[in-house]
């Protein structure tokens, strides 16, 4: 599969999606409930829709798993070696308390990897790619792309990203590990995008995730030259199991620390 020739029309259909979720956010929209009891809105499902007929266009034949269409069962979807992993609205409660920091994910993985991904940003028309062999950028209105890279280092106050939404006792244990540090909340798979872009060093996210929530932004981040690692130091993997729950993971953008080793030592 020649991976850069998708960019443009997956970074085009991630941008059609943003634009459905903002004919919904524009509106005094209804919130349901989920099986989880996490907010659903017309804006996942509008954005869904599109993605899914987009992709079904793109690459008939690669199969697609989206957080709106249910989880097949592991059965069948552990003999795919490449399919699409999707989120059509990433941070659907700050969708809600409309702060604009939600995202549409799409990445394409393959042999558990993601090498494809794409965030796109609706509120503010600015988009993340990471794509295996082309590298890292940044897209913002009309401009022209900007390559972006991770920190080559931290400072003296290491600069943390971290959930708006989900905290807990682990992570305020860790923070506390670092020694001085600024910590910036934020939602959505934006926290990946920070660190990709060198605005932060690190974000641990010791709590849960699914893997539609972190696979695209997962793959910006690589491709910038960090890592995503769960807390034994290996690359997080997709579809290599029979729930779709994230292990706990560091996203790591300055290397030059021992990020894990503080881990151990805040336990």
């Amino acid at each position: 599969m020649d991976l850069k020739a998708l960019i443009e029309p997956i970074v085009a259909l991630a941008e059609e999606a943003g634009r459905a979720i903002l004919e919904v956010y524009s509106t005094d929209f209804d919130v349901q409930s989920k099986a989880d009891e996490s907010p659903l809105t017309q804006a996942d499902l509008a954005s869904h829709r599109r993605i899914a007929a987009g992709l079904d266009k793109l690459t008939p034949d690669v199969p697609v798993i989206s957080e709106e269409a249910g989880l097949p069962d592991f059965a069948e979807r552990s003999s795919w070696s490449t399919y699409w992993l999707i989120d059509p609205l990433d941070g659907t409660k700050e969708f809600v308390n409309r702060n604009g920091e939600f995202t549409v994910n799409i990445a394409l993985i393959d042999n558990n990897r993601p090498v494809l991904g794409v965030v796109y940003v609706p509120v503010h028309d600015k988009t993340y790619v990471g794509c295996e062999g082309v590298g890292a950028e940044r897209r913002e209105g009309d401009a022209a792309p900007q390559k972006i890279g991770v920190s080559a280092s931290c400072g003296d106050t290491v600069r943390v990203v971290g959930s708006r939404s989900h905290r807990g006792a682990s992570l305020d244990a860790y923070l506390a590990a670092l020694g001085e540090y600024d910590m910036v909340p934020m939602g959505s798979s934006l926290k990946f995008c920070v660190v990709a872009e060198g605005g932060a060093d690190i974000y641990p996210r010791l709590g849960p995730t699914s893997e539609w929530d972190t696979a695209a932004a997962q793959a910006v981040v690589e491709q910038a030259g960090g890592s995503v690692v769960t807390l034994d130091g290996k690359p997080m993997k997709y579809n290599a199991k029979d729930d779709i729950l994230n292990p706990h993971f560091f996203v790591i953008g300055a290397a030059d620390r021992d990020w894990l080793a503080l881990l151990r030592e805040s336990d």
